[in-house]
């Protein structure tokens, strides 16, 4: 299966980034952008999102990348810095891009914005199993 299409069937797969609302934005081998829209559900006692939220979106888009080159790839280490609050209502925009690539590992950086606002800074390490996608 071609790398770009990986993370479509991945999203066809996923129930929980379709209850999120994730869509795909733009992706290609080794970068992949997701957004969404925070709901009313979606937030925590101070009415403001709750961090898994930015953090799921951030994981998404992170899990759609890693797989791009053709292989199974799963996280085995991620961590996430929240720089500002989201609303109800904010659009929010993730995008994934590969770092570094090994035999086994691969390193990401996700930027996670609402329009031109840096609003969390996510890392991922994701282990390569040998296992290819197929159509």
């Amino acid at each position: 299966m071609q790398g770009e299409k990986i993370p479509y069937k991945m999203l066809s797969l996923d129930p929980f980034s379709q209850w999120l609302g994730i869509e795909i934005l733009e992706c290609e081998i080794g970068n992949c952008k997701v957004g969404m829209t925070v709901r009313k559900e979606m937030l925590n006692s101070m009415g403001k999102a709750h961090g898994g939220i930015a953090y799921s979106l951030a994981d998404t888009a992170f899990g759609f990348t890693a797989n791009t080159n053709g292989r199974f790839a799963v996280s085995i280490e991620t961590s996430i810095n929240h720089i500002e609050a989201l609303e109800e209502g904010d659009y929010i925009v993730a995008e994934a891009s590969l770092e570094s690539l090994k035999n086994k590992l691969a390193f990401y950086i996700v930027e996670v914005k609402k329009g031109d606002v840096l609003v969390a800074l996510f890392k991922g390490v994701a282990y390569r199993t040998p296992k290819e996608w197929e159509d």
